[in-house]
This record gives structure tokens, C-alpha cells and sequence, in this order.
């Protein structure tokens, strides 16, 4: 053993590092925990039609509701099914990518690789 580390190597300036780590991990855990609170109560709205749809999901892509202008009723249940279908697809996408972008500023400068990020 070389003089100044601890076992196996091991020395204090790695046990800082870990220490720091596990500090880091530990804030990472309760902004996780905030965050899930935060996108339960998000909404985040898809649009299709210029608006004549919209679809409501929260943050963590549970739907909340639809909103349908009286104006495209007259359209058929084609068109309309076909607005609804653009206008879910809008607030999915919109939601998932509001979502990573909250997980990547929680984790940022950890080097974590998220799945799907």
C-alpha cells in the first residue's frame, strides 16, 4: 500500500468524490419527486386545425380533457376523428419533450444517460 491512500487505493480525495456524488444523487431524488409533482399538475395543450381542436395532457401524459369548436362539427366524424387523432399526437409530443427537458435540467452535469433522452 502506498503511503497516503486508504484501502485498496482508495485514498480521500476519491472518498470526496463520492461523497459528492452521493450529495448529488441525493438532490437529484427530491428534484425527481418535485418534478413528478409538478407534471401531475401540468398542462400542456395539442392543437390541430388551427385551434379548432385541442387536446389537454398533463405533463406526465394523462389526458384531461378535449375541447372541440362548434365550428368543425359540421365537418363529419372523418374529419373530426382525423382532428382529434392531430390534436393528441401535438400535446404527446409536446409533453414528453416538456418532460425530458425538465429531466435533463434536474440531471444536468451528472452524465446520467437517460433512456430515450
Amino acid at each position: 500500500m502506498t503511503k497516503g491512500q486508504g484501502f485498496g487505493g482508495f485514498g480521500l480525495g476519491k472518498m470526496k468524490e463520492l461523497t459528492e456524488a452521493f450529495k448529488k444523487a441525493q438532490q437529484v431524488q427530491e428534484g425527481a419527486k418535485q418534478l413528478q409533482e409538478e407534471l401531475e399538475q401540468m398542462e400542456v395543450a395539442g392543437e390541430a386545425g388551427g385551434g379548432l381542436v385541442k387536446v389537454f395532457l398533463s405533463g406526465n401524459q394523462e389526458p384531461i380533457r378535449v375541447e372541440i369548436s362548434p365550428d368543425v362539427m359540421g365537418e363529419g366524424a372523418e374529419v373530426l376523428s382525423d382532428l382529434v387523432l392531430a390534436a393528441a399526437k401535438d400535446a404527446y409530443t409536446k409533453s414528453t419533450d416538456t418532460m425530458r427537458s425538465r429531466m435533463e435540467e434536474l440531471t444536468g452535469g451528472l452524465g446520467l444517460n437517460l433512456p430515450g433522452a
